[in-house]
This record gives structure tokens, C-alpha cells and sequence, in this order.
């Protein structure tokens, strides 16, 4: 076998390697028979090289013939220079050949359930089914180097400005971070459990409050919820926490790292710093936190127009939101009036009624009561509003193209509603979609934006209590301390995130590093003291042995290189994921556990 190990790989042979002898491993590509002559596009994860057996009727000519796509073979022969009529620009090797003196079958393989090309049109159940044959595809292989390219990247750079990478506990104690603990039974304490780690945030506190002044790691995070496209129940982010730092610290630093990493590994120069938008200004120009800044076509307030024309459904938003806000405020609760906004669709008057009902069932699942439209017509200099709601603003129709910047041809959507942030919310979602439908999004471009002064608590209408917007451990800006308890709704967060094209990439903060900050949190979330000893105890008593200020971020890895790779789900950038139903396809887990296994933990199944 030592004679049929590889000497160079199938992507390394140039012009200048003509006349050496080389031996090849790899897979079948492709093979063709022209008579005399066969060719065999011989695959390795760095390259394809082009083998031709050209001694027709001989035993290597019947060995070659023999070969079917997907067979693992070692080649023995000569490299030569191609004729120059037909060298291959497309292919990195393409200026020779190998003239194959022996070939060998390492192992041969049944016909593959799916073709492995560059992307294959193949169903994502029968790809993760067979994910060991869609790795040996182009496109796989290009997107798993693309990741372990930007995992050295980070590595890289986070390592040359002092930062320690340092490991936390996979098994950990279940504590309420947002979604469902994965929990793992203690064989050694009966009806007793670990849990695997959302992501590592008590733990990188607690290196804070023991000196580290930089830590970071390449850190598994599980969580138990649905998966979509680009969740799973295991994923990795690139977690990051510093000591003596304020927010935009982190925030420079975090641009410094995403600089570093698409010059390394795309050779994209990303500018110095990126946008901010505060999420209240997010909210109202583009109706989400993570706007996609790759195109413009902005929300804007329509209420002014709206309270001049007689229009019952608008102005009751108006009415109710105001009566709504009032009532909160006696009760000292800050909430957000009502709302009409409108949208721009340029150049598309021309939609028709099955599309703009489209668009209005796409904002009912986020929780609009309608979606009202008219197009612009006439002239810019005289501009006309017909259909939908039009009749109402005909009288107003260059008060509003003017202030709407809407021109004839133009399409123009509007959602109101007594609560701001549900008008907001659909009729960005009704932008997002748009911005998809109509390739607004630009196909390789990177656009960053920085979303800041998140409010740090959520009322939860169902259980009708207060809860962390994000978590229960993000400090609250100094001038909503004296009111905290008193007012909840109205406290912002010294709270980032960083958005990339539309996807939250990072989510991070300043922490709390006082005890006694942290144990009213912990109140107005409901946490009594001694459900917070019970839960958290060991984070506040290390607060009381000088804990530093502190804060940092955690951007997601899996996410991170999708974006960068132009991908939708992560699912293209992870070996082996789990399918939409947490599952995988390929070994059949999670599996059931033998009566042995579930005796020794303790456990039954009853159901």
C-alpha cells in the first residue's frame, strides 16, 4: 500500500509539476469513455484533477472502465501539460493531466442516493440521511473550511489582545435563561439533575469576579426549543466577556473582530465602525430590531394624515392607543400609544389584489387587524391617490405623496393599531418580505448595524408579570435605578446586539456586579430571595468578594457563517445537524434508552 499513497493532493498540481510522477487518492467525479480514450475526474476536499487511460483494450483500460462515481481509488502516473486548445480555466489544475500508469480501487460504492455535485437539488431529509456522501460535495466542503477558517480567525485575533481561552462546564445547574434546560439525570444522586449550559453567562461572570480579565471560548450552547431555520438544539457561539470595560468597549472591539475575520477569510474590509440605531428608533424606521439595512424603504408615521381624514379604523387606533397609554400611566407603567404607519413600495402600482391580500395575511400572523393600501397616480408635480383607502386622502394627496416621498407608480401600505409596536412589528414584517420577494437584499454585500438601549423588561400579557428582556444578569442604565421597581416597562438596558443582514449575529451587555442590583432584578421579575439563593446564591455571594464591572458579547458562530457563506439556514454550515423535528436522521436519535440504562439512573417512562 505504501506505493499507493498520495504524493500531492488533486488540487496542488500546476504547469510546473509536468513530467513528475505522482500518486493520487481520492473519489470519482466523473468518468468519461471516448473510445480510445477515458477520463476520470479524480475528487479530494482540494481540488479535482483530470486522469486519462489512454491504452484502449488494455488491463488498465478495463480496470478504468470498471469505475463507477464515488469510488475511493489511488492513481498512480505522470503529470503532463494539456495542449493549449484545451487547457481548463475553469478548474485550478486545469493546465495538465494525469497519464495514469496504474490505477487501484481502495473501496468501491454502490450507486449514491443522490448525485454529489456543487449544490444538489436533493431533499434535506435524504441529504441528512446520508450526511457522511453531502459532505463530499463542493459546496459542503467549501462552507465546513469556510467555518474552521473563521473559528482560527477568532482564535486568532482574540488571542493577540490578551483574551484567555478558557473552557466552562458542559453539566451545570439548571437555572431560567429564556428556553428549556436539556437535563441530564445524576446515576450517583437519584432524582437528581445536571443541565447543559444555554450558553456559559454565570460561569464567564464568575471568571470575571476571579480575575481573568479576558476571557473568550468557542463555546456548545443546547437549548430545548423548536428548531427553525437557523436554531438548533446544539449550536456554538463565540463567547467573549471583559472586565473595566463600558459598552462601547465591547462594541469596538467586537467591529475589530469582524473586521479581522472577513479580511482573513474573504478579503472583505468591512468599515471601521458600524451603524447604531437604539431600539426604539429600529422599531420605528424599519418595524423590527434586526432591520436588514441592504436596502432602504423605511416605515413612516402616518398618523398625521390619518387624524385629518374620516377614517374610523385609523383614528380608533389613535383613540384606544391614547386611552390605553393613559390607564398604564396612572398605575405609573410606561406603554406605547397607538400607532398608524405607512410603507413605500416603488414602482409598484401595478400589484395586484391577490398580492396586496398576500402582503395582508403575511401581517396577521403578526398580529395586525388589517392592512390598507392606495396607489399614487397623476403627475409628481400633481400626484392622485386611487383604490384601497384613497378616497379618504384624495383631498390631501400632495400633503401626503410630499410627506411620504411617494411618487405615481408608487404602492402605498399602512397598518394601525392601539398598541405601536404591533404596527410597527407587521408592517415590518410586511418590508422583510418585500425586501425577499422583490431582491431588494443585495447578494453579497455585508450590512452591520449596532441595536442598543433595549428595554430591559417584557411584560408577559398571558402570566401577566414582568420578564428579562433578554436575561436577568444585564445591567440597567444608571438613571432608571431609582425607578426600577417602580416603573419596569419604562427601564432601558445597557444592552447590544449586532445585526448582519437582517439576523441578529451578536447579543451582549453590561453586566450587573452587585449583589444587591442583581437581587432587585431578580425581584421584579418575581424571584422572592429565597428562590433566588436557591437558584442563583453562589453568583451573589461571589459578587460580595469584589466582583469587577463587567460585560461582553456572544456572537453566533453557526450564524455567522451562514450569513458570510449567503446560506438561510445553519443547517449548511454545521457536519451533522439536527432536522426541523431535533432529530437526525442518520443514526436515528435521540433513541430510546434499554430498561438496564433507565434502571441505573433511577428513571422510568410512563408515558
Amino acid at each position: 500500500m505504501d506505493h499507493l499513497k498520495r504524493t500531492k493532493t488533486c488540487g496542488a498540481l500546476r504547469a510546473a509539476d509536468a513530467e513528475t510522477q505522482v500518486t493520487l487518492n481520492g473519489w470519482v467525479d466523473a468518468r468519461r469513455d471516448h473510445g480510445a480514450v477515458t477520463f476520470i475526474n479524480l475528487r479530494d476536499r482540494f481540488g479535482i484533477t483530470q486522469i486519462v487511460v489512454d491504452a484502449a483494450g488494455s488491463e488498465l483500460a478495463g480496470s478504468a472502465a470498471q469505475l463507477h462515481n464515488e469510488y475511493c481509488i489511488a492513481v498512480r502516473g505522470t503529470v503532463r501539460r494539456r495542449p493549449d486548445t484545451m487547457i481548463n480555466r475553469d478548474m485550478a489544475t486545469g493546465e495538465i493531466e494525469v497519464f495514469a500508469h496504474e490505477i487501484v480501487v481502495l473501496n468501491a460504492c454502490p450507486t449514491p442516493p443522490f448525485q454529489i455535485e456543487d449544490e444538489t437539488n436533493a431533499k434535506e431529509e435524504l441529504r441528512l440521511t446520508y450526511r457522511y456522501l453531502d459532505l463530499r460535495s463542493r459546496g459542503m466542503q467549501r462552507r465546513i473550511a469556510l467555518r474552521s477558517a473563521v473559528t482560527f480567525a477568532v482564535r486568532e485575533f482574540l488571542t493577540a489582545h490578551d483574551f484567555l481561552e478558557i473552557e466552562t462546564p458542559t453539566f451545570i445547574k439548571s437555572t431560567p435563561e429564556g428556553a428549556r434546560d436539556y437535563l441530564v439525570p445524576s446515576r450517583l444522586y437519584p432524582g437528581k439533575f445536571y443541565a447543559l449550559p444555554q450558553s456559559p453567562q454565570l460561569y464567564k461572570q464568575l471568571l470575571m469576579v476571579s480575575g481573568f480579565d479576558r476571557y473568550f471560548q468557542i463555546a456548545r450552547c443546547y437549548r430545548d426549543e423548536d428548531a427553525r431555520g437557523d436554531r438548533q438544539p446544539e449550536f456554538t457561539q463565540i463567547d467573549i466577556e471583559m472586565s473595566f470595560v463600558a459598552r462601547d468597549d465591547v462594541l469596538s472591539l467586537t467591529e475589530a473582530l469582524m473586521g479581522h475575520i472577513f479580511q482573513k477569510t474573504l478579503n472583505i474590509t468591512l468599515p471601521a465602525s458600524f451603524t447604531r440605531l437604539s431600539y426604539d428608533e429600529a422599531l420605528d424606521r424599519f418595524g423590527t430590531d434586526k432591520p436588514d439595512l441592504r436596502f432602504d424603504m423605511e416605515l413612516r408615521d402616518f398618523a398625521p394624515h390619518a387624524r385629518h381624514a374620516e377614517f374610523s379604523a385609523f383614528n380608533n387606533a389613535l383613540a384606544a392607543g391614547e386611552t390605553r397609554q393613559n390607564a398604564a400611566r396612572e398605575q405609573g407603567i410606561t406603554v406605547q400609544a397607538g400607532a398608524v404607519k405607512a410603507l413605500v413600495v416603488r414602482g409598484k402600482a401595478d400589484y395586484s389584489r391577490k398580492q396586496i391580500e398576500e402582503l395582508e395575511a403575511h401581517s396577521k400572523i403578526f398580529k395586525a387587524k388589517g392592512l390598507a393600501w392606495m396607489k399614487v397616480t397623476g403627475t409628481k408635480e400633481a400626484p392622485g391617490l386611487e383604490g384601497g383607502v384613497a378616497k379618504f386622502f384624495a383631498a390631501s394627496a400632495a400633503a401626503v405623496c410630499t410627506d411620504l416621498n411617494a411618487e405615481p407608480g408608487d404602492l402605498i401600505l399602512i397598518i394601525a393599531d392601539s398598541d405601536a409596536k404591533i404596527a410597527n412589528t407587521a408592517l415590518g414584517a410586511v418590508r422583510s418580505k418585500l425586501g425577499r420577494d422583490l431582491g431588494l437584499a443585495v447578494p453579497g454585500r455585508f450590512e452591520f448595524v449596532w441595536i442598543v438601549d433595549f428595554p430591559l423588561f417584557e411584560f408577559n400579557d398571558d402570566e401577566k408579570h414582568w420578564e428579562a428582556a433578554h436575561h436577568l444578569f444585564s445591567y440597567p442604565q444608571e438613571k432608571y435605578h431609582e425607578s426600577l421597581e417602580r416603573d419596569p416597562g419604562a427601564v432601558k438596558g445597557d444592552l447590544y446586539d449586532l445585526v448582519l443582514n437582517g439576523y441578529e449575529l451578536a447579543s451582549g451587555s453590561i453586566r450587573i456586579h452587585d449583589g444587591a442590583l442583581q437581587k432587585r432584578v431578580f425581584s421584579v421579575v418575581g424571584l422572592n430571595e429565597q428562590e433566588s439563593d436557591q437558584k442563583f446564591g453562589f453568583l451573589i455571594q461571589a459578587f460580595s468578594y469584589g466582583a469587577p464591572p463587567h460585560g461582553g458579547i456572544a456572537p453566533g458562530l453557526d450564524r455567522l457563517v451562514m450569513l458570510m457563506c449567503g446560506e438561510t439556514s445553519i443547517k449548511e454550515v454545521i457536519a451533522f445537524p439536527k432536522n426541523s423535528f431535533a432529530e437526525s436522521p442518520m443514526d436515528n436519535c435521540p433513541s430510546e434508552a434499554d430498561a438496564a440504562q433507565l434502571a441505573e439512573l433511577h428513571l422510568k417512562i410512563t408515558s
